[in-house]
């Protein structure tokens, strides 16, 4: 048996102020870190083999202190790197929701078949997330590793390891440093814990 621990990092001020991040590089703010230090501590007593993080500051801000209780340093892997939103990163939402009403209409109702100018499909991040997922879980076969990344990330890859193709984006919701747990039983992945999130006391809901 071989478990993956999914991670979403800590906020950072472009949640809180609904802002597309996409490829940015923002820091955790003040709470993001603290989530990271709060998340680091509810897994400090899971044995974990490897810790492997998007390449993004947020995302390895929150990857070190969870690693670091167990003696790691987080590998960067460019698999779990957002997802490219083109022209839309660094842009708050409202704005795309108010100057670009037929693409933001897609990204609410059909996210699948969206394509952002200069941006990545979903289809795309599913895919280089799970080929990647897949190879290290043959590579740390009956072992347990945590992956560090981001939303959009997560939900494509938890999907994909599930056996869902489309339609799926929006029906899974994941707090900042919530986390996640799928397990590889030999013959498919089960999901067996999905956005835990007790650690973290207070929660803020993030919109779409």
């Amino acid at each position: 048996m071989t478990e993956i621990i999914l991670i979403r990092h800590g906020e950072t001020e472009f949640n809180r102020a609904g802002i597309f991040r996409g490829r940015c590089d923002v820091a955790l703010n003040d709470r993001g870190r603290e989530q990271a230090r709060r998340l680091a501590a509810a897994l400090a007593s899971v044995p974990i083999d490897a810790v492997y993080s998007g390449p993004l500051s947020r995302a390895l801000e929150t990857a070190r202190p969870v690693a670091g209780a167990h003696d790691l340093e987080p590998v960067v892997d460019h698999a779990f790197d957002n997802i490219d939103l083109g022209r839309w990163q660094g842009v708050r939402k409202a704005d795309v929701e108010r100057d670009e009403p037929e693409l933001w209409r897609l990204w609410i109702e059909t996210p699948d078949a969206l394509r952002i100018p200069g941006g990545e499909s979903l289809a795309s991040v599913a895919r280089r997330a799970h080929d990647r997922t897949t190879a290290l879980v043959r590579e740390h076969e009956g072992r347990r590793i945590a992956i560090v990344s981001h939303r959009s990330v997560l939900k494509l890859l938890a999907g994909r390891l599930l056996g869902m193709q489309e339609g799926y984006f929006w029906k899974f919701y994941l707090d900042n440093a919530g986390y996640s747990i799928v397990r590889w039983d030999g013959t498919g992945f089960v999901l067996t814990k999905w956005n835990e999130s007790c650690h973290l006391g207070e929660r803020v809901v993030e919109e779409r």
